[in-house]
């Protein structure tokens, strides 16, 4: 029990973390903003309402508030799984490990995650990872290769090929056109 408020903090942390990056990072695509702004919104509501292992508010009043999309999981099991991400970001986190983590099949872990998030949890983990090292190269001044390790990727080149297709440019691009006088 005592580590529920931690963990909670380090969830808004690591949203806090998130906004501040991402709105740094796409000040060009505000809809994009939007999106995650709102995102981080949801997780942060979640976080206020989120038991040790159940939601506070009734399964059917929070399927019927919006909070739950039908098909998809529940808050409870949204911020257990958002949590152990944010917490593992740098390590492998295969699908099957998500699923047993709130008690379900990695199948019907997948199709529920999808309806939650719009994306399946491996695409989720890769936008994770390249948010992550898009605050890293924001704010320290570590080599783009050690960057994509401590991200969970296997070098240098994935980090590169995942940021393109995310962000539409190179990292080194990316960070030199942001980069502080």
């Amino acid at each position: 029990m005592d580590e529920q408020p931690d963990t909670l903090e380090r969830l808004r942390s690591a949203v806090t973390a998130l906004l501040y990056a991402v709105s740094d990072a796409l000040k060009d695509e505000p809809e994009v903003v939007q999106d995650n702004i709102q995102r981080a919104r949801a997780i942060l509501n979640l976080a206020d309402t989120i038991g040790p292992e159940r939601s506070e508010m009734p399964p059917r009043a929070a399927q019927d508030s919006g909070l739950i999309p039908r098909g998809g999981l529940a808050p409870w099991q949204v911020c257990k799984v958002l949590t152990h991400i944010e917490a593992h970001l740098g390590a492998p986190i295969t699908t099957a490990e998500l699923a047993n983590l709130v008690r379900l099949s990695p199948f019907y872990f997948s199709r529920a995650f999808r309806r939650s998030f719009n994306d399946s949890p491996h695409a989720y983990l890769m936008r994770r990872r390249v948010e992550r090292a898009q605050g890293l190269m924001l704010t320290t001044t570590t080599p783009l290769a050690q960057i994509a390790v401590s991200c969970g990727l296997a070098d240098q080149a994935h980090l590169t090929r995942l940021f393109r297709r995310f962000a539409g440019e190179s990292p080194a691009t990316w960070r030199r056109a942001r980069a502080t006088g």
